[in-house]
């Protein structure tokens, strides 16, 4: 939960990070409470969010003055995500506000992402309170794009194809 600091310390530790280091995105329903936790956005930039989320995307974004305090950070950009997954959707849904997400890598190959809902239990079921088995996923992970200054950037092309 993106409200409760404990549960954002324990996915840093998970993440063998520190708070103030770990890069970390915020999953949300849709695009109604964004403006809570990022700088207003301009008509261009929403027209680009509307247009590719849900989606395989992490966006970029000025950061509201709340997200140095709940992420104990100075950093003045968070990333924002509406996944094209109905179990995260789901969640967010009936939690009634966003999530705090993160990738995890296996220390075997840092580029895959661990997919094998199985593999996935057992390397995570001792360290996390509750592990939803939504079927295997994609290994290719989100594109990355960078709305935060004048220009567009893409920062890591992934899954998603940018529609502008």
């Amino acid at each position: 939960s993106l409200l409760n600091k404990r549960a954002i310390e324990r996915l840093a530790k998970l993440k063998d990070s520190k708070m103030k280091n770990a890069n970390f995105s915020i999953l949300f329903y849709d695009l109604s409470s964004l403006a809570d936790y990022t700088k207003a956005i301009d008509r261009a930039t929403y027209k680009i969010l509307n247009k590719n989320l849900p989606g395989p995307f992490t966006f970029i974004l000025n950061a509201s003055a709340r997200i140095p305090k709940l992420f104990e950070t100075n950093k003045k950009t968070v990333g924002i995500r509406i996944p094209d997954n109905a179990v995260a959707l789901e969640i967010v849904k009936h939690l009634g506000h966003p999530l705090v997400t993160g990738s995890l890598h296996d220390e075997d190959a840092i580029l895959e992402y661990s997919t094998d809902p199985d593999a996935i239990f057992e390397k995570w079921n001792n360290m996390v309170d509750a592990i939803i088995d939504g079927g295997y996923g994609k290994k290719e992970p989100s594109t990355v794009v960078d709305l935060s200054g004048d220009e567009m950037v893409i920062i890591r092309q992934g899954m998603g194809e940018l529609e502008l």
